[in-house]
């Protein structure tokens, strides 16, 4: 085992991947589509899209939410675990990254299921808001981080009492501990974490994670008027 923590990450994840199967022919040529179009190397890992996809069929999501599309690694993750009726929409600002992501739905034969939005996130979710589409079962946030708080205040109330919201990317190796306010994107993490704990009704945990995509975390969070009785 080597003493590099970072690899011993990344190769527990490879043998996750191979024994417990958490990706396949076609999510592996996504993966590899986003590389040669360029797309940053910040998807959510396999194990990680796996994870995603467990809460979503566990929780029954029919109507699901994705703030950041990228190349569409995860939304095909969540529209995988989507029952008969079920979609995702889905809101993407970059007109590259997103259509790069609508060639693999289309690839993975799940573009039927998909709406995708193109352009900034917060409009998209007004307009959804003032359009008063149905309620949300589960809304996953992995978009610019100093707007995690903006997204999450109106993902609340797109979402249905009891639905599952889950911010990526709250730990940021330990950074989110920085309370100096100079990072952008750690302070985004810092406030949507305060969010969640002063919400009314709200259950909420933090789930530190490592891996190939190095030590981060994901924050979970469960609406509805849920009594906490560990706080």
């Amino acid at each position: 085992m080597s003493g590099d923590p970072q690899s011993t990450w990344a190769a527990v994840d490879a043998i996750a991947e191979a024994w417990l199967r958490t990706s396949d022919a076609v999510l592996d040529e996504v993966m590899a589509r986003c590389t040669r179009a360029g797309l940053p190397a910040i998807a959510v890992s396999p194990c990680q899209g796996k994870f995603l996809h467990l809460l979503a069929r566990v929780s029954g999501a029919k109507r699901v939410l994705e703030v950041g599309t990228l190349g569409g690694y995860s939304t095909l993750w969540l529209a995988r675990a989507l029952p008969a009726g079920g979609r995702i929409v889905t809101l993407e600002i970059d007109p590259h990254h997103a259509q790069i992501a609508r060639e693999n739905f289309a690839l993975a034969k799940v573009d039927h299921l998909i709406e995708l939005r193109e352009g900034a996130a917060l409009k998209s979710l007004g307009e959804m808001e003032r359009a008063e589409v149905e309620a949300f079962d589960l809304v996953f946030i992995d978009a610019d981080k100093p707007s995690n708080a903006r997204y999450f205040e109106i993902a609340l109330r797109l979402a249905r009492p009891g639905a599952i919201i889950i911010v990526d990317n709250v730990v940021r190796e330990g950074a989110v501990l920085d309370d100096s306010g100079a990072n952008p994107s750690v302070e985004g993490s810092r406030q949507v974490l305060r969010l969640m704990g002063e919400t009314p009704g709200l259950a909420a945990t933090l789930l530190q994670t490592v891996g190939a995509k190095g030590y981060d975390g994901f924050a979970i969070a469960v609406v509805g008027e849920v009594v906490d009785e560990a706080r």
